[in-house]
């Protein structure tokens, strides 16, 4: 694998990373590979990474690649312009070194499902494939794998790796659902529609599946959606999943039709697909049952960090529901969301940065509600509460990083509290069943 031809001039000095995480490390390692020398830069720091970056440090370099985390009024980038540098996202730098085909799946939700599912199906029938992308192995990675030559790559793209894409040229654009999201980083709920469109701009050739919540926001923002896309509605004669598939409940029976759509479009055999669907399993932490004791089901959703993912999963239960919710705020309308969020629950359980604003709202709203510092905590809280009946579901609505690392962790430490609490539980029995016994004899 060669170094592009755009990039060649600009590597005879090291290039300069930005985020020492996942993405950044990637780019670095494949610079490496190349024999290419790089520099990391990284506010937080770091092994090897410096903290600043102005003027004397953008004069060293030709090329900065950057991670999604970097907003685009971040200031180091106007020391890299000023220097006459070239700026390139992670997705788009890897996206120059790959010859093969790639398939482009964005959304405000079910992104990931869609993307580790179509992956499964391509292989399921014979086609090399990788899913890639914002699932956490960025595109970076693809050359490190023995069998990439001929694959076809699967990429989940967010609105932050999209936002300013430039070379990155997929064949097909699978977009699942739009809806209100990352007010935090964007001004506007358009300014974020409008960076998720730059890859409907980016198509190399006419195929595109989009939900139908899209279209809808297309059309409000004045997008008119190409005459080849194709909008899955759910009135639409599209095949259902099979019965022992996990896609047969909304949202994930929409995540199913939506590839099953594509799927057909690039006329492949749906038999291959509806026996994926069968086989498939789930990525983790999405709307799963933990464990179920003394008559209260445990359930993990911590990847609903929007609004619109933290309802879904609400409204699937008909038992009493005990909310664990709250984290770090992306913007938008929080009492709006909690109108919304009062009449699908018995009670709460808050935890994070907005845990106080949410206890106030939904007290507002007559809704029992409770504020924990831990997850442990919350988990005995919401048990408590649940009094032997009901589910206890963690959906929060909100992002993990005001107190982890990530939404999975948040979804580990919520599965190892519920179960740790199960072990306490079945300990506590037995001692006072042990206890009872030695008085009775």
């Amino acid at each position: 694998m060669e170094t592009p031809d755009i990039l060649l001039p600009l590597l005879d000095r090291p290039a300069a990373i930005f985020g020492s995480g996942v993405s950044g490390r990637a780019a670095g390692d494949l610079l490496r590979s190349r024999g290419r020398l790089f520099e990391v830069y990284d506010e937080r720091g770091g092994q090897y990474a410096h903290r600043q970056f102005g003027a004397k440090e953008a004069a060293r370099h030709g090329l900065v690649v950057h991670s999604p985390g970097f907003a685009p009024s971040h200031p180091w980038f106007e020391a890299a312009r000023k220097a006459g540098c070239m700026i390139l996202g992670e997705l788009d730098f890897a996206s120059l070194y790959w010859g093969g085909g790639c398939i482009a799946v964005t959304g405000t939700n079910g992104k990931t499902t869609v993307t580790e599912f179509l992956a499964y199906a391509f292989k399921r029938a014979g086609q090399k494939a990788v899913a890639v992308g914002n699932i956490g192995y960025p595109m970076s990675r693809l050359f490190e794998l023995s069998n990439h030559e001929g694959a076809v790559a699967v990429c989940e793209v967010s609105s932050f790796q999209s936002e300013n894409l430039k070379y990155f040229r997929p064949q097909s654009l699978i977009w699942t659902n739009f809806d209100e999201d990352h007010l935090d980083r964007y001004a506007t709920q358009k300014e974020y529609f409008d960076a998720k469109w730059r890859l409907v701009e980016q198509l190399s050739r006419p195929s595109m599946v989009v939900g139908e919540s899209v279209a809808r926001w297309a059309e409000k923002f004045g997008k008119k959606l190409p005459p080849f896309c194709k909008v899955v509605r759910r009135e639409d004669p599209i095949g259902g999943p099979p019965a022992s598939s996990p896609f047969l409940s909304y949202p994930q029976q929409e995540n199913y039709r939506l590839v099953r759509a594509f799927w057909e479009k690039e006329s492949m055999p749906v038999h291959t697909l509806e026996s994926a669907a069968s086989q498939f399993r789930l990525p983790r932490h999405r709307l799963q049952k933990v464990a179920e004791w003394g008559g209260v089901a445990f359930w993990n959703d911590s990847k609903a960090t929007n609004f619109a993912s933290a309802l879904a999963a609400l409204k699937t239960f008909q038992e009493p529901v005990v909310w664990i919710g709250g984290g770090k705020t992306k913007g938008g309308d929080i009492p709006a969301f909690v109108r919304e969020v009062a009449p699908q629950i018995s009670s709460a359980v808050l935890l994070g940065e907005t845990a106080p604003a949410l206890a106030e709202l939904l007290a507002a709203q007559g809704v029992p509600c409770q504020v924990c510092k831990t997850l442990p905590e919350t988990v005995t809280a919401a048990t408590d509460q649940a009094k032997g009946r009901g589910v206890v579901l963690l959906s929060p609505g909100f992002s993990s990083l005001d107190m982890f690392e990530s939404y999975t962790q948040r979804g580990f430490a919520f599965e190892q509290a519920v179960l740790s609490l199960k072990k306490q539980k079945a300990t506590d029995t037995n001692s006072a069943c042990a206890k009872t016994g030695e008085s009775l004899s």
